[in-house]
């Protein structure tokens, strides 16, 4: 029986993996060997950042919701403790858009927070 080379499923997969390290410098987008590292790594980091903006993002709605609640003499936890006290339910991404963008209805929520 003759010997299998399997060289079409290899070509293809090193297409693959040549087409996804496009652009990077040097060997790293042309030798295969180097391409699939790179890639690979690149995967890692991409997954790892992706968790890490969801953590970076809400730090930063805490930031803004925290300054808009020093304005009215508000501390963060106290507002959102408040705002949990009289049943209102906002996320904090909507809170911090009211915040920067909206700040009449932000001042609308700490009144309703400073009156309960």
């Amino acid at each position: 029986m003759p010997r299998v080379k399997n060289s079409v499923q290899s070509r293809r997969r090193h297409k693959k993996y040549l087409k996804l390290a496009k652009g990077y410098r040097g060997s790293q987008s042309r030798t295969v060997k180097s391409a699939i590292e790179a890639v690979n790594k690149a995967g890692r980091h991409a997954y790892i950042g992706r968790k890490l903006k969801k953590r970076e993002f809400r730090s930063l709605w805490i930031q803004r919701i925290n300054a808009g609640a020093r304005l009215h003499g508000l501390s963060y936890s106290q507002l959102i403790h408040g705002l949990n006290l009289a049943g209102i339910t906002l996320d904090r991404k909507m809170l911090a858009d009211l915040a920067m963008n909206k700040p009449e209805a932000f001042t609308a929520l700490v009144e309703m927070v400073k009156s309960n």
